[in-house]
């Protein structure tokens, strides 16, 4: 969430390799991309390109369960509350240097320094001691339970000896990163490309792909413009721009399942909204979800209701807020509002006016904000859309947020709505939704954890931080020699988890 957007013009003529391989040249990927200012997975949360860099205790399989990572095993204490990983044998960075427990009690203080402002911070907010007992052998001791650890735990692991006593917020190695992941950063050109080229000493096995090109490009249409004339391998694209290439033998598409929600997200920091706590649940009555779905998405995804609504955790007889004006208006006005002489509503010499701010490099979104706001205008609320090319979390009304994890209940749920926690954007903040979570992300019996969870959905929807809109396909092209991905994984926010197995993908 803290990447800086910019507009991006592109040189074309560096990314003349072929891509297959052929002629003795390097077998290679041209990925379409997102820009990067920073790369540090203790830091910022957000980036498909970590799990290319990075490597972590755990990792996830297909199905996105908890499995080894460079831990081969671990163990619990439940009485002591004490986790005991055991390192692989022979782990090196990067740069050649050994990967030990040293590093991984680095990296989660790292994380846990309140300093750094790490968005993952309570993650990791129960650990009250890390100890490297030897190269091999780290013990994790709590304070309190957290079941979601084993999950937390697959954060890429930082080398110690790099950025042991540097400043790691302000650090050339957020530029320059270096980690145990498949691939490795061999180039850096600011705003246009990063180059990745395979680590042959992967835990897992050198990849089979040698070189991948992250090519930053914003725009989704501009990326499926680059795909048509095959500058690219692949790309993520919009709904919209994927009908372009359906039936084309030159181009494969997934439709890719995600936990990635879109939804309007409420400034509480804002007095307007600290004064009118009841409208968010109000206005959520008057958004046209299904019209959403068939023009944005053209019906690649799923009305939403819930931030955890994928999965077993689910609660389907919660409040969905379907879309009905009439309701909508009615619980306006149960609130004070009234009718003003221009049709909006007003209450106290205050007109209910306010601004959706988007990203205006994602269409999606953008469109999405569009037709939200011409719902409420139907409804008398003067609401409008702000185009914004950085987010001013403090100081906009509202926001067209995306978010959702597909992992653990407690990701996505614990730091984004608690309060004061490292990912509460909207400065939410319920004593019971505090209590709820905290209950959940302690409790061992699977059973109990869901009817927690299932609360927590009840009581967060009797008191909304966002309008929840839809679930979103992530539509991926690719060109049709690239195999290995994954097609029944589901993927989280901005379709992340795509490259969760890179290391087997080919080019035949």
């Amino acid at each position: 969430m803290k990447k800086i957007i910019m507009t991006v013009l592109f040189t074309m003529s560096v990314f003349c390799g072929a891509v297959t391989g052929e002629g003795g040249l390097p077998s290679e990927i041209i990925y379409g991309s997102g820009n990067y200012t920073a790369i540090n997975p203790a830091l910022y949360e957000h980036g498909e390109i970590n799990s290319l860099l990075f490597a972590g205790l755990t990792a996830h399989d297909a199905d996105n369960n908890v499995i080894p990572g460079l831990a081969s095993s671990w163990t619990y204490d439940e009485a002591t509350m004490t986790y005991t990983f055991k390192l692989r044998e022979r782990l090196t960075f990067h740069d050649g240097k050994p990967l030990t427990c040293a590093d991984v009690k680095f990296t989660i203080e790292t994380i846990m320094n309140l300093d750094n402002g790490s968005e993952i911070m309570s993650n990791f907010e129960e650990i009250e001691s890390i100890d490297a007992l030897d190269d091999l052998t780290v013990i994790i001791k709590l304070k309190a339970p957290n079941v979601a650890l084993p999950d937390y735990l697959s954060i890429g692991i930082l080398p110690k000896h790099i950025l042991d006593g540097q400043d790691v917020t302000t650090s050339d190695y957020n530029r320059n990163p270096i980690g145990a992941g498949p691939y490795k950063l061999v180039d850096w050109d600011m705003g246009q490309s990063i180059v990745l080229e395979k680590f042959d000493g992967f835990y897992l096995g050198a990849p089979k792909i040698e070189r991948i090109i992250f090519k930053i490009i914003e725009n989704y249409s501009i990326r499926a413009l680059q795909m048509k004339s095959g500058e690219l391998t692949l790309a993520q694209v919009a709904p919209l721009d994927a009908e372009a290439f359906r039936g084309n033998a030159g181009f494969v598409v997934y439709e890719m399942d995600t936990a990635d929600y879109r939804g309007i997200l409420y400034n509480f920091g804002n007095k307007f909204w600290q004064d009118n706590p009841g409208l968010p649940a109000a206005l959520s009555y008057g958004i046209d979800r299904d019209a959403i779905i068939r023009s944005v998405l053209l019906g690649k995804g799923q009305p939403a209701w819930s931030p955890i609504q994928k999965g077993e955790y689910v609660n389907g007889n919660i409040e969905k807020y379907e879309y009905n004006p009439a309701k909508a208006q009615a619980a306006i006005e149960a609130l004070g509002w009234a009718k003003d002489g221009d049709g909006y509503y007003a209450k106290g010499g205050q007109q209910l006016a306010f601004a959706i701010s988007v990203r205006p490099s994602d269409p999606v979104r953008v469109n999405m904000a569009a037709i939200a706001a011409q719902n409420l205008q139907d409804l008398g609320v003067n609401c409008t859309v702000e185009l914004a090319a950085r987010t001013d979390w403090a100081g906009q009304f509202a926001f067209l947020i995306g978010w959702g994890s597909p992992f653990d209940p407690d990701d996505h749920t614990y730091k984004v709505f608690g309060t004061d926690k490292g990912a509460n954007y909207s400065r939410y903040s319920n004593p019971e939704v505090d209590r709820v979570l905290t209950e959940a992300r302690s409790e061992p019996v699977k059973s109990v954890r869901i009817k927690l969870y299932k609360e927590f959905q009840e009581v967060f929807a009797c008191n909304p931080a966002y309008t929840f809109i839809a679930y979103i396909d992530a539509i991926y092209v690719a060109k049709p020699n690239l195999k290995g991905i994954s097609r029944g994984t589901t993927l989280g926010h901005h379709g992340v988890g795509i490259f969760w197995n890179v290391y087997e993908w080919t080019l035949e």
